[in-house]
C-alpha cells in the first residue's frame, strides 16, 4: 500500500535494533508506584496501551538509580527490593509483545529530589544533593555531591541499566534534561564547582560521560543508548542553544540516539510541556539545529500531534524520530491510524493539562478526551452487549457523542438527537479561539467515529417527553448540557453585549475596546484571545482570583498570558452595563466604570435541569451525564458518557 505519511511510517535501525516507525512514546510517569518503588499493574497496563497503539518504542518513565541521594517517589530497579525485577520484566514484556521496543528512562533528580514530597514543617532539617551548595527556592538546603557520592551514582546508573536489560528492556534512555541532576551539572546556573566536574564545558559534561561509560559497560554493544537533553534551558543564566550544540557534541560518541527537548521543569514548565498558547512543535528548532552538528540520529518532542507536521519534520531532516506524550494519552492508536492511513480518525490532544493536573492532585491519571486513561487495567476493549437495545441520546455535545459512539460499538441501535443544526454543544464556541480550535475539532472527530460505528444522527431535533414516548427507547442518555448564565443586571441585554458562548457567531460585533464580564476560565481565555488580536481588553471579576476553575497546571500559564494581554480587575462587582463600559463596585464600595464599548458576558453556565426533569422517566434505563447533571468539565462529560453506554 501507499502510505499517506511515508517518512513517518518508515522503520529506523538504531544500534542494530529496528524500530517499526518514527513515532516513539515519550516517558510519562506511572500512577501506582509501590512504596518501595516497584511498577504497579496499572502502570504496566498504561504503558502497554501505547505499544498496542503502534508506537515504535515505549519509554517507561524515570527510574531513579540512587535512592540514597534521590528520595523522589518514582521507580527503582533493585534486586534487593521484592518484586522490583519481576514488575519491570512484566512491563517490558507487555510492551514488547505488541511489537514495540521497551525502553527505560534512568534518572536522578539531584537538588530537586523530593520537590513534591517535602514536609514543609521540617524542611529546615532536610537537605538534597546537587552539583553545588545552595538553597532551593522552597528553602530546602542543597549540598554539593562529593567525589565519592558521584562515583556511587555513576556505578548505580550502570547497575540499573544492566538490570533493565536483564528484565527485557531493549533500550536505555539517560535523562540529562529538564533540570534534573545531569542537566544541573551541564548548567552554568546550577554548577559552581571548581573541581574536575565544574567550570569548563568539558568538565560540566564529565558526569554525563562517566554515566554513559558505565551504562555501556553494563549493556554491551548493539544495545541502543539514548540521551535526553534540553537543547536550551530557556531561562536567564542557563545555557542557550549554542552551548546546547556543544554539549551534544561532547556526548555524541557515547550514544546512539540524541533526544532533544527543552527547558527545565522547575523554571519553565510551559516550555518543557508546551501549552495551548504555543505553536505545535515550538521546540523542534532546537533539535533541527543540533542535528546539523552531530552524526547520531536525533529525536524531537514538544506538542506534536499532527501527522502532517511530523511527516515534514522527518522528510525535511529536522529530526529522525518524533516523540509524543500527551498526544498518545489522547489517542494511543495515533501511530496505528497513521500507518493504516486513517489519520482523519485521530483524537487530538487539547493541551488542556488535565492529565498532568490530575497527577499532581491525586497521583492518578486522566485525559479529557480519552476515558480509558488511568483505567486501562479494567479493560480497554468495548465488548458487545448480550442484548441489543434501542438507545436514544438527547444532546450532541462531547458527552452525548462519546456515549452514542460507545453504545453503537456495543451493537446497540443508537439514535442521537441534537436540537441545533450542528453537533458539538459548548465546544462549538471554541472555534473562534485559535489556541482552542482543537476542542472544536474534537466534536467533529467524535461525530465521525460515531457515524462510522452506526449512530443515526437527527439534527434540529429536540427530545421532549412526547418525542421519547414515540420512539420508546430501551435506554435514554440525557446529555442536554447547560445554558449561559445571564443574571438580571441592568443593560446586560443590550446590543453591545455578546454572550461568550455566542462569540464565534457574533465576533464581528466586537469593537477594539472590550470588557469581559466574568473571570472564570471561559472569560479569561476569551480575554486572552481578544488581547492577542490587538484589542484593548479589561476583565471584571467579583472574586479575588481569576480562573479558579482552571486546573493547577493550566492556570499558572493562563495567568501569565493574562498579564501580557489583559487589564484585570478583581474584587469588582458588576452593577450595570452601559454603552461605554461596566459600572462596578470595588471592595471599598466605590463606584468605578471599567471602560469598553463591547461587553462579553462570561458569568458562567447553568444546568438545563428543566429538560432533565421532563425526561427523567422516559425509558426503563435513564442516565444523566455532563453539564446536565452539574456544570463541570469536558473530562467528566466524556467519562460519564462512556460509562453510561457501558452500563446499558
Amino acid at each position: 500500500m501507499t502510505r499517506q505519511f511515508p517518512h513517518l511510517c518508515a522503520p529506523i535501525k538504531i544500534a542494530g535494533v529496528t524500530f517499526r516507525n518514527r513515532m516513539f512514546s515519550a516517558p510519562m510517569g506511572g500512577t501506582d508506584i509501590t512504596n518501595d518503588g516497584c511498577i504497579g499493574p496499572k502502570s504496566t497496563a498504561f504503558y502497554e496501551l501505547r505499544a498496542r497503539g503502534g508506537a515504535a518504542a515505549v519509554t517507561v518513565s524515570e527510574c531513579m538509580v540512587h535512592p540514597q541521594t534521590d528520595g523522589s517517589h518514582a521507580y527503582h530497579l533493585d534486586t534487593a527490593i521484592l518484586n522490583s525485577l519481576a514488575s519491570a520484566t512484566y512491563t517490558a514484556d507487555a510492551i514488547r509483545r505488541h511489537g514495540a521496543i521497551p525502553s527505560l528512562e534512568l534518572s536522578h533528580s539531584g537538588m530537586y529530589a523530593g520537590t513534591y514530597m517535602t514536609d514543609k514543617t521540617r524542611q529546615h532539617e532536610m537537605c538534597q544533593w546537587g552539583p553545588s551548595d545552595t538553597v532551593r527556592p522552597d528553602g530546602v538546603q542543597v549540598k554539593a555531591l562529593t567525589r565519592e557520592m558521584i562515583a556511587e551514582i555513576v556505578a548505580a546508573y550502570g547497575r540499573v541499566a544492566g538490570l533493565a536489560k536483564r528484565a527485557g528492556f531493549e533500550m536505555i534512555m539517560i535523562h540529562g534534561g529538564h533540570g534534573w541532576l545531569l542537566n544541573q551539572f551541564f548548567s552554568p546556573y546550577f554548577n559552581k564547582r571548581e573541581d574536575e566536574y565544574g567550570g569548563s564545558l568539558e568538565n560540566r559534561c564529565r558526569l554525563a560521560c562517566e554515566v554513559l561509560d558505565a551504562v555501556r559497560a553494563a549493556v554491551g554493544p548493539q544495545f541502543p543508548i539514548e540521551f535526553r537533553m534540553s537543547g536550551s534551558e530557556l531561562f536567564e543564566g542557563g545555557y542557550a542553544l549554542e552551548e546546547g550544540v556543544r554539549i551534544a557534541q561532547q556526548i555524541e560518541s557515547w550514544i546512539d540516539l540524541l533526544h532533544v527537548s527543552a527547558g527545565t521543569y522547575q523554571r519553565g514548565f510551559g516550555d518543557t510541556h508546551p501549552s495551548m498558547f504555543k505553536e505545535h512543535g515550538c521546540n523542534v528548532y532546537l533539535a533541527a539545529e543540533i542535528k546539523k552538528h552531530v552524526s547520531v540520529p536525533v529525536a524531537t518532542i514538544g506538542a506534536l500531534n499532527d501527522p502532517a507536521q511530523m511527516e515534514e519534520i522527518i522528510a525535511s531532516g529536522k529530526a529522525d524520530v518524533v516523540y509524543m506524550a500527551r498526544a498518545l494519552l489522547a489517542d494511543p492508536e495515533l501511530p496505528r491510524k497513521v500507518t493504516e492511513n486513517h489519520s482523519e480518525e485521530i483524537v487530538h490532544c487539547l493541551r488542556c493539562f488535565t492529565c498532568m493536573a490530575e497527577r499532581a492532585a491525586t497521583a492518578t491519571r486522566r485525559c479529557t478526551v480519552n476515558p480509558l486513561i488511568g483505567r486501562e487495567i479494567e479493560g480497554v476493549e468495548v465488548y458487545p452487549a448480550p442484548v441489543k437495545k434501542k438507545v436514544l441520546v438527547a444532546g450532541g455535545g462531547p458527552g452525548g457523542l462519546y456515549a452514542a459512539y460507545t453504545a453503537a460499538r456495543r451493537g446497540h441501535h443508537v439514535i442521537l438527537c441534537e436540537k441545533e443544526s450542528e453537533v458539538g454543544g459548548i465546544l462549538k464556541s471554541e472555534q473562534a479561539l485559535p489556541f482552542k480550535y482543537e476542542m472544536y475539532q474534537l466534536a467533529g472527530t467524535y461525530a465521525k467515529l460515531a457515524r462510522e460505528a452506526g449512530v443515526e444522527f437527527r439534527l434540529n431535533t429536540e427530545v421532549t417527553a412526547e418525542y421519547a414516548a414515540k420512539e420508546a427507547p430501551d435506554a435514554l442518555i440525557i446529555a442536554v448540557g447547560s445554558s449561559p448564565l445571564v443574571p438580571p443586571i441592568k443593560g446586560l441585554d443590550g446590543d453591545n453585549v455578546v454572550v461568550v458562548n455566542n462569540y464565534y457567531l457574533e465576533k464581528d460585533k466586537v469593537t477594539d475596546d472590550v470588557v469581559v464580564f466574568g473571570g472564570g476560565l471561559a472569560g479569561c481565555e476569551c480575554a486572552i484571545h481578544l488581547g492577542m488580536e490587538g484589542k484593548k481588553v479589561h476583565l471584571v471579576e467579583m472574586r479575588d482570583e481569576l480562573a479558579p476553575d482552571a486546573n493547577v497546571r493550566h492556570r499558572p500559564l493562563l495567568l501569565k498570558e493574562l498579564d501580557q494581554y489583559v487589564t484585570a480587575h478583581t474584587g469588582y462587582r458588576g452593577m450595570e452595563v452601559r454603552k461605554d463600559g461596566v459600572l462596578c463596585q470595588d471592595k471599598e464600595g466605590n463606584e468605578v466604570l471599567v471602560p469598553g464599548t463591547t461587553v462579553i458576558c462570561a458569568l458562567g453556565q447553568r444546568s438545563n435541569t428543566a429538560v432533565v426533569e421532563q425526561l427523567q422517566d422516559c425509558a426503563p434505563f435513564v442516565r444523566v451525564i455532563g453539564d446536565a447533571v452539574k456544570v463541570s468539565t469536558i473530562t467528566n462529560a466524556v467519562y460519564w458518557g462512556y460509562h453510561a453506554a457501558l452500563d446499558i
